[in-house]
């Protein structure tokens, strides 16, 4: 199996230009991302260091507050719920005159996911 995916990317590091090189490898590692958070939905902490729901919360608002800008700021606390493979964590940004609700997802330890709505 490992020879085969060895093949194939050496065929197609060949034939194809630089960036569809990189989005062929990306998308390798998250389907087998995927396919690990399946097998062991609750791997240890190695994996990543947030390993509460607060944790989850503050890293969760960290990033969003990234994502916003440097005039946004935390409206009240982000909640924390619990999914099978981590926390999905809900808040609300103040930036520009604007609310900004978000949404994020917190797998194996790691932030996987942010979305900010506008």
């Amino acid at each position: 199996m490992t020879m085969k995916l060895l093949w194939a990317f050496a065929t197609l590091a060949a034939a194809t230009p630089i960036h569809a090189q990189v989005i062929i490898v990306d998308d390798y590692y998250a389907r087998q991302a995927y396919r690990d958070a399946r097998r062991k939905p609750y791997l240890p902490n190695d994996h990543g260091s947030i390993a509460s729901a607060q944790e989850a919360a503050d890293a969760c608002s960290e990033k969003a507050l990234y994502q916003a800008g440097p005039a946004a700021k935390l409206t009240g606390p982000a909640h924390a719920s619990t999914m099978s493979t981590g926390w999905e964590v809900e808040g609300l940004i103040t930036a520009a005159d604007s609310e900004i609700p978000f949404v994020c997802s917190v797998r194996n330890g790691l932030v996987s996911g942010l979305m900010l709505r506008k």
